[in-house]
């Protein structure tokens, strides 16, 4: 169910006064009941009746008001809605942190079913990407919801394999829901919002700021049943979620690494601190009680290369039964080692690709069609 255009209307003036935060919306509506009740109050009544004070704070924006304007146009065009604590439809496990989101934007359909959270490093390896990818993609095959942040590296794997799963995924933003970050996620940010959905706690034009994404994790980490960390450092934006995730009594999870490597030094500190040790999707199936053969993994034989980017359908073509080296791909393709990794991690979720020991790559089994 989705607010009324005047409710919508009103809650957006609430949301863009000036200096007004969580905190302060919170105790106006349990002061006075509704927003626009508080909306009608003067400064004066915010301050001697809710608490709400400070030089910082604004009056509500005027209906004629640009950015007010705006935001109520991003919303209607990207067909999104707004939720507010006080909704009944309200994510119920959102709903149970110390400091759940006053109002949310979101823009697609929320999944029923059971959420896991699956974040790390930016700067992932090509194990770890493979691993995240592999691991959302079976559990979305098994009706589990990825819950990640869209952020290059391990988020975006795990939002790509829950696609390719054919599963639903949850990209929880750090701007608004009208902003792409990073820039190359533009089409796989309009994917997720067809199988699942973008969510954010900043109005639409929101820009993706450094100062809102640990406030991002928390509602990641409180969305999900359990937090997946795969790679991260000892100093890392996923081990802030692996904290609140702890905080809310969500399950956390840790995949381990190479000792060398410092991209897995958090992992290996959270499993000594008591996480569970994850080396595949079973492991997660176990934990949550869920028959890892309950749903056998959908079979494609056929793909139909119409559907790959031009870049996948070069790497693809590539491609041979004598198995080529990674940076051989990358040299011959023009396209950098990272890029390749994820391209061709891609078509390994697809069958159109086989990954071999040593960075080794070959055609895999499903066929490919042009039709």
């Amino acid at each position: 169910m989705t607010q009324p255009t005047h409710l919508t209307h009103a809650w957006l003036r609430l949301h863009l006064t000036k200096g007004l935060g969580r905190v302060g919306i919170i105790r106006l509506i349990d002061c006075f009941g509704d927003v626009e009740t508080a909306l009608q109050q003067s400064a004066e009544q915010w301050a001697r009746h809710a608490g709400v004070r400070g030089r910082g704070i604004g009056r509500p924006p005027g209906a004629d008001d640009p950015q007010l304007i705006n935001a109520l146009e991003s919303l209607h065009s990207h067909n999104a809605q707004l939720l507010t604590l006080w909704d009944d439809n309200y994510p119920s496990a959102l709903r149970q942190i110390p400091d759940p989101p006053a109002i949310l934007y979101i823009r697609g359909t929320l999944p029923t079913g059971d959420y896991l959270a699956i974040v790390g490093s930016r700067r992932a390896t090509p194990d770890g990407l493979r691993l995240a990818a592999e691991i959302a993609n079976t559990l979305a095959q098994h009706n589990i919801t990825i819950v990640s942040g869209l952020a290059r590296g391990i988020d975006s794997s795990a939002h790509r394999g829950a696609l390719d799963g054919g599963g639903k995924t949850i990209a929880v933003l750090g701007g608004g829901i009208d902003r792409v970050y990073p820039p190359e996620n533009c089409h796989m940010f309009e994917m997720i919002a067809e199988q699942g959905a973008l969510i954010s706690e900043y109005p639409p034009g929101t820009p993706p700021l450094p100062g809102h994404f640990p406030g991002r994790n928390r509602i990641i980490s409180g969305l999900s049943r359990g937090v997946l960390i795969v790679e991260a450092a000892a100093k890392s934006g996923s081990l802030i979620t692996a904290d609140f995730a702890l905080d809310q009594g969500r399950d956390v999870f840790a995949a381990p690494g190479s000792p060398f490597n410092n991209v897995s030094q958090g992992c290996h500190q959270l499993i000594k601190q008591g996480a569970t040790l994850i080396t595949e999707a079973g492991d997660i199936l176990d934990s949550f009680q869920i028959n890892a053969h309950s749903q056998q993994p959908v079979s494609r034989t056929t793909i139909d290369l119409s559907e790959l980017s031009t870049a996948q359908k070069t790497l693809y073509e590539k491609l041979h039964n004598t198995p080529q080296h990674l940076d051989k791909l990358a040299g011959e393709s023009g396209l950098t080692p990272m890029e390749v990794s994820a391209i061709v991690l891609h078509l390994e979720l697809l069958g159109l690709a086989q990954a071999l020991p040593g960075g080794r790559y070959i055609r895999g089994l499903a066929g490919g069609t042009t039709a």
